[in-house]
């Protein structure tokens, strides 16, 4: 989720040190981030009637995992600690999840000791995000929009699953929903940022800067 000194000029979705010779990673951790969590949320909001379900999980090793720790590495390289740390982590939190999904739910005892495990990944991940989601006022407002959708899908999911109720976690699948198609446009403005063209996406000024 670099830019220029001026970031109304040359917006994009993160903040980094210009003039390492690197082409701005961020655009490919969103698209990254933003598909595979369009295919969970999908599942999780009931549009996949007749697919099994799990369509995110080799995406989330494949791209969602380590595409967006490819593109959290690039980001140390950029010398970007927002771009880097936020890219990582979710990186991480995919692979972790696709292995939780493989590896744990098969063994849960139950259905809800299976959600309250889900739920306890995701209160972790949204501490995270919370941080995140304050220091991204100071990036632009297309980023800020991507961790704000983002932790209202986390917090939705968190009391769906420790709650056991499957219209809450649908709900939450619908704002995930919303989440990745945020983080796409984010993602479709860093490419058009990144290049000579005049077709520019907008992605707004932090409100702190």
């Amino acid at each position: 989720m670099s830019v220029s000194e001026d970031r109304t000029v040359q917006p994009s979705p993160t903040t980094a040190v210009p003039g390492t010779g690197i082409a701005d990673p961020a655009p490919l951790g969103l698209a990254a981030f933003a598909a595979t969590t369009f295919l969970l949320s999908a599942a999780n909001a009931g549009w996949m009637t007749k697919a099994t379900g799990d369509a995110w999980l080799g995406y989330a090793f494949a791209y969602g995992g380590f595409g967006q720790l490819l593109a959290g590495m690039w980001e140390f390289r950029n010398r970007n600690v927002f771009g880097a740390t936020a890219f990582s982590t979710y990186g991480g939190f995919w692979i972790g999840l696709a292995l939780w999904a493989l590896l744990v739910a098969p063994k849960a005892p139950s259905a809800a000791a299976a959600g309250h495990d889900i739920a306890w990944i995701l209160l972790a991940f949204a501490i995270i995000n919370t941080y995140l989601l304050i220091l991204s006022t100071q990036v632009n407002m297309a980023v800020f929009l991507v961790f704000l959708t983002l932790e209202i899908t986390e917090i939705v999911l968190v009391i769906g699953n420790f709650s056991g109720s499957t219209g809450t976690v649908k709900f939450g699948g619908y704002v995930g929903l919303v989440t990745a198609l945020v983080a796409w446009y984010t993602s479709a403005a860093g490419v058009s940022n990144g290049l000579a063209g005049k077709l520019r996406f907008p992605v707004g000024r932090p409100l702190i800067s």
